[in-house]
């Protein structure tokens, strides 16, 4: 397991790792930190109503999802001047107000940080190998998890799997 990327079901504590990443690095003059969570409504489906959601199952092909967010994380390096980088992502069954995402990033100043956890957040959102199942009162059906944004994408000069 890398210590920069962490696919687990156990849930994390955004203080212990925000914690472990400036623990020995005196060069740390910011931190951005994000966090997601299970919402208790699913998104709309083309005009349509939004649903509730019960629950989530996510799953990930192990080894090639930690690979991708670590070519990603490479990557953020090689565009922001940033120190450290932890992103943790869950998987199994997850219910409305779980904690579900965390990226963390350090740098010298605030800027690289957040630029360079949005990033990471975009590439989360729109290309990490994730696959995701809600529950709704009406059932439970497979949904992409990659949600495409390609304005989010664009902004990063990067393609669009969809173009």
């Amino acid at each position: 397991m890398s210590d920069r990327v962490s696919i687990q079901t156990e849930d994390f504590n955004l203080a212990d790792e925000v914690a472990a990443l400036r623990l020995a690095d005196k060069r740390v003059g910011a931190v951005c930190a994000f966090v997601g969570t299970v919402r208790d409504r699913n998104a709309a489906e083309a005009g349509g109503a939004a649903e509730s959601v019960l629950s989530m199952e996510l799953e990930h092909y192990p080894g090639m999802t930690e690979k991708a967010i670590e070519a990603m994380i490479d990557e953020a390096r090689r565009r922001f001047g940033i120190y450290a980088v932890r992103v943790i992502h869950r998987v199994g069954e997850l219910h409305p107000l779980d904690q579900i995402v965390m990226v963390a990033v350090t740098s010298a100043h605030r800027g690289e940080s957040f630029k360079a956890c949005e990033f990471l957040m975009d590439y989360l959102k729109t290309q990490a190998p994730f696959w995701k199942k809600e529950r709704t009162p009406g059932g439970g059906s497979w949904v992409d998890a990659r949600v495409s944004d390609d304005a989010a994408l664009a902004r990063w000069g990067i393609a669009s799997a969809n173009s």
